[in-house]
């Protein structure tokens, strides 16, 4: 009967009667969207620094998760991605464990799930590289941090394989290891600070890519109707048009750029906890590479642990700016920041610099 508790809208049989759509099925989409709704939460509050909020929502997503006998295909990264994370949010927290073997940190079992998700997309090869070979070194600093030497030698063992390819990195870890410093050149280049900001930049990505989330523009609606001021909300909601055009450009143009970014990146490492995800012909220097890409991101990163500050743009940081937009088309600042040279800069101060600079051409 139309109106019983737990009955639902549906279409009409033979009889005129309305049947019900099984009730499964509904839970089924209405946790679809709920737990891409929990990742976009935890995404934002992560790269808000919220500590208290990103917890609640942890326990949402994690609720969520554990109630899917088996992950969609479609859901596959939204999981690893809330699984990231929850992981990297305590990865300097040795006490806590993740998996069954007590020997995985936070930062171990992060790794398996980041090597799921590259396995999961087609570009920002080089994005993967850096936040790949960032979590193994922190992997190894977590552990001498907190006076567990022998801890990190065997780590290393799990973490590298006895491959020429992998030979640089490890041989200056072992070496590391072995110092027992916690505080030498190599660890506090490549420190967690960084390893924070790349997550963040990927995170920035993703958002950008799945901003069509269906509760986020139905509560927007909501709370606009309702005259309840939407701003907090819409800063965080991108415009779904404008972006649309963006993603139709981009996956014309990923084609295109796909041969020429391989061709400019490090091979793939080998990991004995996963499998790899390419077996083409791996370079003996794809690590130092890596390593001196990651260098020069750092030398201009130490101010971004004290907070942003507002400083001037410099005559190299607005070529870096203006050769983003020629290689990646106005709007897409987010991808712009990530692969260009900028000092301690966001997303949205791209923007507004690219404005001023349309008004100084202008006049």
């Amino acid at each position: 009967m139309a109106g019983e508790v737990g009955s639902f809208p549906g279409e009409a049989d033979g009889g005129g009667r309305v049947s019900s759509p099984p009730l499964a099925e509904v839970e089924a989409v209405a946790a679809d969207w709920m737990l891409e709704f929990a990742c976009c939460c935890l995404c934002w509050h992560f790269g808000e620094g919220g500590a208290a909020e990103f917890r609640r929502w942890r326990d949402v997503a994690h609720a969520l998760i554990n109630g899917l006998s088996k992950i969609p295909t479609h859901q596959k990264k939204t999981v690893y991605l809330c699984q990231l994370l929850i992981r990297i949010e305590k990865g300097k927290n040795l006490e806590c464990c993740f998996e069954n073997d007590e020997r995985i940190s936070p930062l171990e079992s992060a790794l398996s799930f980041w090597t799921l998700l590259e396995r999961e997309e087609i570009k920002l090869e080089k994005l993967h590289e850096d936040i790949r070979r960032l979590i193994q070194i922190q992997i190894i600093a977590v552990h001498m941090e907190n006076g567990y030497f022998k801890e990190a030698a065997e780590v290393l063992e799990r973490l590298f394989t006895d491959s020429e390819t992998d030979k640089p990195l490890r041989v200056k870890l072992a070496t590391v290891i072995k110092s027992k410093d916690p505080y030498v050149p190599l660890l506090q280049t490549f420190s967690y600070n960084l390893l924070i900001r790349k997550i963040k930049s990927y995170v920035e990505l993703f958002m950008k890519e799945n901003e069509t989330n269906f509760l986020i523009q139905a509560a927007t609606k909501q709370v606009e109707s309702k005259g309840l001021g939407a701003t907090a909300l819409q800063n965080k909601t991108v415009n779904v048009t404008e972006n649309h055009k963006w993603n139709l450009k981009t996956k014309q143009r990923l084609m295109k750029e796909q041969q020429s970014i391989t061709d400019q990146l490090p091979g793939d490492i080998e990991n004995p906890t996963v499998r790899p995800r390419s077996r083409r012909k791996r370079r003996v220097s794809s690590v130092l590479q890596s390593l001196n890409s990651l260098q020069n991101v750092e030398k201009r990163g130490d101010a971004l642990a004290c907070g942003r500050r507002r400083q001037r743009w410099t005559y190299k940081e607005d070529l870096a700016l203006k050769s983003g937009v020629r290689e990646f088309g106005v709007g897409n600042w987010a991808k712009i920041l990530v692969h260009g040279d900028f000092n301690n800069r966001t997303s949205v101060m791209l923007k507004d610099r690219w404005r001023t600079l349309c008004r100084i051409n202008q006049g």
